[in-house]
């Protein structure tokens, strides 16, 4: 981990608080090529009404869309929360060379915490995977939201 992982980290944050604020789970990504930030995005499938609105699926299109191509080689993808199977196939396809998470998932994370998709033999990709960058500060925001939805709705 460097200060420029925890810097990229950061940035991630502010978008999983802007998604808290829009009502949808507080996950946030960034892709970054070349030390550029080149795609971004905030989970927004409830706003969207579109169940692949993760917040790694918009930051990969938005990044696809400004290399113009697909493939994301030599990118690193910064996420708030431990991806899940679909975010973890979409970087697969789209050849990310690592990707860097906060909190781990135990639920339906998709890189080590339910299974682990990155390293699996029969896949043709992989990506290099490191855990744990702010994870306390990652965690928290995916806490506070939760805990303030579940005191609204007991009102």
């Amino acid at each position: 981990m460097t200060a420029t992982d925890t810097d990229y980290m950061q940035m991630a944050l502010e978008l999983a608080r802007q998604a808290a604020l829009n009502g949808e789970v507080p996950v946030g990504a960034i892709v970054v090529k070349n030390g550029e930030v080149i795609g971004r995005g905030a989970n927004a499938p409830i706003g969207l009404h579109d169940p692949t609105a993760h917040a790694e699926i918009i930051a990969l299109r938005e990044a696809a869309q400004q290399v113009g191509n697909y493939r994301l080689v030599g990118c690193t993808l910064y996420v708030t929360l431990e991806p899940c199977a679909m975010c973890s196939g979409a970087m697969q396809h789209a050849r990310i060379t690592k990707l860097i998470y906060g909190a781990s998932d135990p639920k339906t994370g998709a890189c080590g915490s339910v299974v682990n998709l990155m390293t699996e033999a029969k896949l043709n990709h992989h990506t290099e995977v490191l855990g744990g960058v702010l994870a306390q500060d990652c965690a928290a925001v995916l806490t506070d939201f939760f805990k303030q939805r579940r005191l609204t709705n007991k009102g």
